[in-house]
Formats: structure tokens, sequence, C-alpha cells
């Protein structure tokens, strides 16, 4: 059975599905509002005879349909950062003010690290968080690239991440985009299905399950927590936040997503999940010609 067939029950035009999926991913690039503006790029784009399209939903991002994201001079500049569509919707819905300490669980190579340090005007704390050493040199060479000051960079296993260096002070907001199986990437990495394993889905969600529980644990009640990922496994996705909702203080919460999107699942094969997770959206490909994603968002409550 081809991979995808097994979520066909979950989605609402089989054929439009799996014929986005079939197509290459266009090439979207990110505005750098730390060292320039949004107009200032579009102007820059035209003046460089880059085709491009401004999204509808996020002005600072830019589809370039006949050129890559690296090849021009915007982009060594710093002012342009390339970035799946898609992935800057997390950091809109975490909302992260100028001023406020975030962490982000699962930093590296960094474009979500560098759009929430723009959020926040470069001001106040970014933590970005990696246990991968070749990836961590990526990130911070695009913090650097880009002109961001306000991150630190720790190298830990975000199971166990400390705030001991950090005066042992709360968040105010985390970012969990954790790894998982990643098959809302395969218009941009095909091979992504050759590779999957029902075994790897079940491991791997042991990992989300810790991370998503240690960002609740250090983050403020009251505070925000966004949990991300690029599967359509309910496995990776509604499971672990009906998890996090039976073992620690937090409750699922809405937000308006700028995208097509579907509600959370509440029932997969023998599972059920709590109803609250229908306030996640579901982002297939063929809704907005994007990669796959799933969001949620998180209100830490009283501990």
């Amino acid at each position: 059975m081809n991979v995808l067939e097994r979520y066909e029950p979950l989605v609402d035009d089989v054929e439009a599905f799996r014929a986005t999926c079939d197509r290459p991913l266009p090439s979207v690039v990110r505005a750098n509002t730390i060292k320039t503006t949004v107009e200032r790029t579009r102007r820059a784009l035209e003046e460089a005879g880059i085709d491009h399209e401004q999204t509808a939903w996020h002005p600072g991002l830019f589809r370039l349909p006949d050129d890559q994201p690296g090849v021009n001079w915007p982009y060594v500049y710093g002012w342009l950062h390339g970035q799946e569509e898609v992935s800057a919707l997390p950091a809109r819905v975490l909302d992260p003010q100028p001023g406020e300490r975030v962490w982000d669980a699962c930093a590296a190579p960094g474009s979500k690290t560098t759009q929430l340090a723009a959020l926040m005007d470069d001001t106040g704390l970014v933590v970005a968080t990696d246990n991968n050493l070749g990836r961590i040199s990526a990130l911070r060479s695009n913090t650097e690239r880009l002109g961001v000051t306000n991150a630190a960079v720790t190298r830990e296993d975000a199971r166990n991440h400390s705030l001991k260096p950090f005066d042992n002070e709360p968040y105010d907001r985390a970012l969990v985009d954790v790894p998982c199986s990643c098959e809302g990437t395969i218009r941009k990495n095909p091979d992504t299905l050759d590779e999957w394993t029902l075994e790897h889905v079940t491991g791997i969600a042991g990992v989300q399950r810790a991370i998503l529980g240690r960002a609740i644990e250090v983050t403020r009640p009251g505070g925000t927590v966004v949990y991300s990922t690029c599967t359509f496994a309910p496995e990776e996705n509604e499971a672990i936040l009906d998890y996090a909702l039976a073992e620690y203080p937090c409750r699922v919460v809405d937000f308006d997503c700028p995208l097509d999107s579907a509600p959370g699942v509440t029932e997969w094969q023998d599972e059920v999940f709590d109803e609250s997770v229908t306030r996640a959206k579901r982002i297939y490909p063929h809704h907005n010609d994007t990669g796959g994603f799933f969001c949620a968002k998180l209100e830490v409550t009283d501990k």
C-alpha cells in the first residue's frame, strides 16, 4: 500500500490530494524585517528581475516560480531567507511579542528561530535549542546572516532542556516544531515515503511527547505553546496532544488560521482523542498548494 493511502479517510478530496503531492513544491522566501522591510524586499526583487508572487496570507512571503531562493543578491545581503510557505505558520500562531522570553525547542537550521526574532523586533530572548552539531552550525550561520542578536543557541536534548543558564526563569512562549516522519515534505523530498515505516512513526512519537511535555513545564502559567509537525500521521499529531492534555497542565485553544485547513481528528483506527484536538489545524498540500502540516496552540494552565 502506498503510504498516502493510509490517510485517504481523513482527506476531503483524495484525487486533488494525490495530484498535488505529485507536483514539485514552489520555492518561497521570507523577507527578513530585521534588516529591511517587506516593501524594500519587493522592490529589490523587481530590480533584480526576479519573478515573484506575494502570498495573500503573509505579505512577507514571496513565491519565486523561476528562481531558487539562494541565488540572488537580496538573499546574500540577508534580506531574504528560504522558507517553505506553510512552515511560516507556527511562529505567526505563537505571536511572540517584543521583549518576551521564547524557547524554540527544535530550532535548527533556524528558519523559525529567525522568524521569531523578527516578530520580536530582535528584542527579548529567543533560546534556540538543537542536539545535532551539524545542524547547529547551520542555525548559527543563518542567525548571523540575517542579523539576529537576541538568540542564544544551546546544544542539548530538548527533552531535558535546562533553565539554569537563563536564571531559572520560565518562558512566555515556546515553539515545539518537532522531528517527525515528514510525510508532508514529499513535494520537495519524494524519497521520504520510500523510507517510511510505522515503527519510525511510533518511535518518534515518544520523543515528541517528551519534548512537548518539557515545553509545557518550562512555560509560565498563562503562556503559550505551539506544537507543529510536517506529517499527516495522527500518531504524531492528535495523539500527542491527547497525551499532553492528560499528563500536563494545559488546554488546546482555537486560533484563526490564515490558510485553508481541516480540523484535528478525534478518531483514528482504534484510538479516540480528546474533543478539543479539533481546535488544531490540518493543512493538506491541495488546500493551499503547499506542503502538508499540522499546527496546534496550547495555553499552559496553573501548575
